[in-house]
């Protein structure tokens, strides 16, 4: 994914029109309503595996991203990595 193929999926995005602060919470532990909230207009986003992709790749480590905590990222870059190696 580059950034210039960027604009085109996020216009597409469920949540172009919700409020950031359910992606991105201030505090170090977001609460689990807004988090839940999130989560849902991902599930019905038509970009929700660009969206993932993009966090990934670019390493996003802050926010909900394609339906996913920051916590569930890390953990698939640990897996990412087990794997190349072995």
């Amino acid at each position: 994914m580059t950034f210039a193929n960027m604009g085109t999926w996020m216009e597409r995005a469920a949540c172009r029109d919700a409020d950031p602060e359910l992606f991105f919470p201030i505090g170090a532990t977001p609460a689990p309503g807004p988090l839940r909230a999130a989560q849902r207009i991902c599930g019905r986003c038509a970009v929700r595996l660009e969206c993932l992709n993009y966090a990934l790749e670019t390493g996003q480590s802050a926010g909900v991203w394609g339906g996913t905590t920051e916590e569930e990222r890390r953990a698939m870059r640990v897996e990412a990595l087990h794997a190349a190696r072995a």
